[in-house]
């Protein structure tokens, strides 16, 4: 990827049948302005239903994907456990409310959930080369067994992390909190940061919810996000294709 130059990437998040509503409302948004996005794929119980239980959402994903989006999973069952230090559990309670559900595995705990995973989507014809795990935090562990499992990248609240080479592409992950003390300030946040991080250049990661699109403001705070670093000439991408650009930049 060349220096001074902006790169953007939306990502969707908590991508499954019991957030279909929200998921076409973002892909919409995406569509409208003209940019992929990348989708990040619940697989397992999620919320009452799980992607095996409504096969015929994963013709819908198959399409996105077919048409320049991204599948990325996004953990297993998107719950943290009991599983793993007490330390990390109740920083996982704090920063992901609950939904932190690698950030405190084992190797082989964070293994067996990843195999069960890929096993959903192969199963659905489903392909997803890149990893986020809930909450963005993932154990040390968990980095191992996406690499024993193949994994191409994970990514973190602050970059894109290459699994083959280690290489890491730094970028904050902005995103809203919806119903949290810091909501309307991080709203300003966002818009704010994106625009002048924009006119540095690099990455530039903007984060959609679900549950943002109850509150009209943040929608439209995002949108506003989005348009800023398109119209400083940022280009749109997928994660898969910032790590393939920087693998290529690299050779």
């Amino acid at each position: 990827m060349r220096r001074g130059v902006t790169h953007l990437v939306v990502s969707v998040h908590d991508v499954a049948p019991v957030t279909a509503e929200q998921t076409r409302r973002w892909c919409a948004d995406a569509d409208s302005l003209g940019i992929p996005v990348s989708l990040l794929v619940v697989p397992g119980p999620w919320r009452g239903t799980s992607l095996a239980d409504e096969p015929g959402y994963a013709a819908v994903l198959r399409a996105r994907a077919a048409n320049g989006d991204e599948l990325v999973m996004h953990g297993w069952s998107h719950q943290a456990g009991p599983e793993g230090p007490l330390p990390r559990r109740v920083v996982g309670r704090l920063v992901a409310r609950g939904a932190a559900e690698f950030g405190a595995l084992d190797e082989v705990q964070a293994a067996d959930r990843l195999m069960s995973g890929r096993a959903v989507l192969r199963e659905l014809g489903l392909v997803a080369s890149g990893f986020t795990p809930p909450g963005w935090l993932a154990s040390p562990a968990t980095n191992r067994a996406l690499r024993q499992a193949g994994f191409r990248y994970t990514t973190s609240h602050f970059g894109v992390r290459d699994l083959r080479n280690g290489r890491l592409w730094r970028g904050f992950a902005l995103s809203h909190r919806p119903g949290g003390a810091g909501e309307r300030l991080g709203a300003v946040l966002m818009k704010e940061w994106a625009r002048w991080r924009a006119k540095r250049g690099g990455l530039v990661r903007i984060a959609l919810h679900p549950d943002e699109l109850d509150r009209p403001g943040l929608r439209d705070t995002t949108l506003r996000a989005i348009e800023a670093v398109l119209a400083a000439g940022g280009r749109a991408m997928t994660y898969s294709d910032v790590v393939a650009a920087d693998a290529v930049s690299a050779n």
